[in-house]
């Protein structure tokens, strides 16, 4: 991984642990706010393969609700 990825891991790692609303929509508003329009973006190849395998899983029905996905999280985040 490029130092360029493990910064975006790493602020997105930071954000799944806040709850404070007023912040988030803070930060969303300033993300927001940045013009992308005519940003490219690259793709690693590890981004391409995940995206490839989406699509393979898509295309054989390998998917399940936001429901049973909350439900898992959940489960998940109680036997921490």
């Amino acid at each position: 991984m490029n130092r360029i990825d493990i910064l975006r891991d790493s602020i997105i790692d930071k954000l799944l642990t806040i709850s404070n609303k007023d912040y988030l929509t803070a930060l969303y508003q300033l993300i927001n706010n940045r013009s992308i329009e005519n940003e490219k973006v690259e793709l690693t190849e590890e981004q391409i393969l995940m995206l490839q395998l989406s699509e393979h899983d898509i295309e054989n029905g390998n998917l399940i609700t936001q429901t049973e996905l909350d439900k898992s999280d959940f489960k998940w985040l109680k036997e921490l």
